[in-house]
């Protein structure tokens, strides 16, 4: 198997992390990652959002969340094992990651245009 990679901390950019947190799905994981106290294995995201996601899709995600910076993996067994690395690129660009999460929690939590369209019709 290919080792897997995982950008130094100097090198991690600020567009690669906005990159990677600019998909509601990856920003979701990445969340849930950084809030966890063990590591997290890939197949506890089978689901997100309550939308089942592919395999292959999941291991794209997190492709682009580990070469982001944003998590680190470690394969045992056959299974893969994800930590955070919010520290480090908290350490790195202060104030980025809590403003990005914020938002995310607070687009994740509005009504959505559907749904409001919906409360109109409703009246």
């Amino acid at each position: 198997m290919r080792p897997l990679f995982h950008p130094a901390s100097d090198d991690i950019r600020a567009e690669d992390v906005l990159h990677a947190l600019a998909d509601p799905v990856r920003a979701s994981i990445f969340t849930q990652i950084a809030s966890a106290s063990c590591a997290q294995i890939c197949a506890a995201f089978s689901s997100v959002n309550n939308k089942p996601i592919p395999k292959s899709s999941l291991s794209q995600h997190f492709r682009v969340l580990r070469e982001a910076g944003l998590i680190r993996s470690e394969r045992q067994g056959v299974e893969m094992h994800n930590t955070s690395r919010f520290d480090e690129i908290e350490a790195r660009f202060p104030g980025l990651l809590p403003a990005i999460l914020v938002a995310y929690s607070a687009r994740k939590d509005a009504p959505t245009k559907a749904s409001r369209g919906r409360r109109a019709v409703g009246r």
